[in-house]
């Protein structure tokens, strides 16, 4: 269970991180002038893409923010952060959840300033439970993206780690179709899309929109990911244990 020790550490972390001008701009602002940029350029306003856009680049959004996560770990290890946690009354685990838990907090700011923008300045119009519902999946299916940066963060140096987490966030991006249309993909990049975790996640807002709950393959996907990911994350918390 969460107590108030690791609560505490909860709401420093999630202050040092909005406070970061970097996170700010990077997390929160540039995917809003991405999907503004996207939606408004040429002939293209069609309301089915600036929504299904809209869903895609909060989807980037949340994950760049949970990504972002593991950059923090990286500086806590190079200025010996980690070893003083170890030496309060905080167990490990609790470090790592209060760790994931600003990783769950901090992505809300680029998913709700996106989906903003696509209402307000966009003009798409969805239905109050469909706002709703997209904004808790887009936030729950983010974690497995906060466990991945977390992951980075415990095992790299923090220059490595940004440069990871920054080849991690573009290339899923683009393979995962949150950018771009899937249907401009060819037909290969199209199958591999299919298993790559951010295609399934982006899929959790698109469903929702089209009215219907999202299917069981991307849940599933998504499922093994965490899995994955997590694994990743707490293989990597040992190892900096044992280096620091």
């Amino acid at each position: 269970m969460v107590n108030h020790v690791t609560l505490d550490y909860l709401r420093l972390e999630v202050r040092r991180t909005l406070r970061d001008t970097g996170f700010m701009i990077g997390g929160v602002a540039m995917p809003v002038m991405m999907y503004l940029l996207f939606t408004n350029l040429g002939d293209e306003s069609e309301s089915g893409w600036k929504t299904t856009s809209m869903i895609g680049m909060a989807a980037y959004g949340a994950m760049g923010s949970a990504l972002n996560t593991g950059g923090g770990v990286a500086e806590d290890r190079a200025i010996g952060w980690l070893r003083q946690l170890r030496i309060t009354p905080m167990s490990p685990r609790q470090v790592v959840v209060g760790r994931a838990l600003t990783g769950a907090v901090t992505v809300l700011p680029a998913i709700l300033a996106v989906l903003a923008a696509g209402g307000l300045v966009n003009g798409v119009r969805l239905d109050a439970w469909k706002w709703a519902a997209i904004a808790l999946l887009l936030w729950l299916g983010s974690i497995p993206f906060t466990l991945l940066g977390l992951g980075n963060g415990y095992r790299l140096t923090g220059q490595a780690t940004g440069v990871v987490n920054m080849v991690c966030n573009l290339g899923l991006s683009v393979v995962g179709g949150l950018w771009f249309p899937l249907s401009l993909f060819p037909e290969w990049l199209r199958s591999v899309s299919s298993y790559v975790p951010t295609n399934r996640f982006a899929q959790l807002g698109t469903s929702v929109a089209d009215g219907h709950a999202p299917a069981l393959a991307a849940v599933l996907v998504l499922t093994l990911w965490l899995l994955a990911f997590g694994s990743y994350a707490v293989v990597s918390y040992r190892k900096s244990a044992r280096t620091a």
